[in-house]
């Protein structure tokens, strides 16, 4: 399966409800975002806090061409939280950062229109 960030890509193959409820995605709220120049392409890692429930999570996020680092933290994003880990160059991403393609192709946050607590799951 090839996915496209194109606003004018085909949508993706049919799906059900039940699948769709696979993907665990939470709100969360940026406690600390670093540079991350060891990254191919111009990064942040993130330190998420999801609520009780789930904790305090690990991003890496290609979100360096939108957002300035200082006015990260307090921000809520989602996330897919039951993704394995993945290993991106030296640190370990436990979340998959949710956003939309730009008109250039840079990643835009998908997060709240207003604050909802950490750990709220999408529906």
């Amino acid at each position: 399966m090839h996915l496209t960030h194109a606003p004018d890509a085909p949508a993706a193959d049919e799906t059900d409800f039940e699948t769709f409820l696979k993907s665990d995605i939470r709100v969360g709220t940026i406690l600390a975002a670093e540079d991350f120049p060891e990254a191919r392409k111009p990064s942040y890692r993130l330190l998420i806090d999801f609520g009780p429930a789930i904790g305090e999570k690990k991003s890496c996020a290609q979100i360096v061409a939108n957002y300035k680092r200082d006015e990260l933290v307090g921000r809520q994003v989602a996330a897919v939280v039951n993704f394995p880990p993945r290993q991106i160059g030296p640190a370990m991403s436990e979340v998959l950062t949710l956003g939309f393609a730009d008109e250039a192709g840079e990643v835009v946050l998908f997060s709240p229109d207003f604050p909802v607590p950490n750990g709220s799951r999408l529906f």
